[in-house]
């Protein structure tokens, strides 16, 4: 399995305002400047849908939902956000998580795959706008990123 070292993991919440404008996006964009973007394979649905809902919701229109989507293909084509592969040991790990977290932190499924994928390829850091995943970040020892304040 490759290792990124150095790397900040963004899960999709985070890798969501970098493609789409919302309050709190210069924040991030500030926090990742000058880092190495890593994230997993998940996040490729993940981004999608979460635009798709933002749209459905009336947040975004399907103007800069597609937008969105067109500068995430492009960031990950161009290798500004390399994608971690979705494997068995992925999968294992994050039930392993999962159970490593119970019951202090009630972590979903697919934030378990991302806190997985991030320890599994050796990232340095870690970076999520979603509480439980922070929470079980630091359960497990990845070091933390906090989210910018805005």
């Amino acid at each position: 399995m490759a290792e990124v070292g150095n790397g900040m993991y963004l899960d999709s919440c985070v890798i969501v305002k970098l493609v789409n404008h919302e309050p709190d996006s210069e924040a991030y964009h500030r926090l990742v400047a000058d880092e190495f973007v890593v994230t997993s394979e998940l996040t490729v649905v993940e981004v999608r849908s979460a635009l798709i809902g933002k749209e459905r919701a009336g947040r975004i229109s399907q103007r800069d939902r597609l937008k969105a989507w067109v500068l995430f293909q492009e960031k990950v084509r161009e290798q500004e956000f390399l994608l971690l592969p979705l494997d068995r040991s992925v999968i294992e790990r994050a039930g392993a998580v999962i159970d490593q977290c119970h019951p202090d932190v009630p972590l979903r499924t697919l934030d378990a795959i991302h806190v997985a994928t991030a320890e599994l390829h050796g990232g340095e850091q870690m970076c999520s706008g979603d509480h439980r995943v922070c929470d079980a970040s630091d359960l497990i020892g990845l070091l933390l990123v906090r989210p910018p304040k805005t």
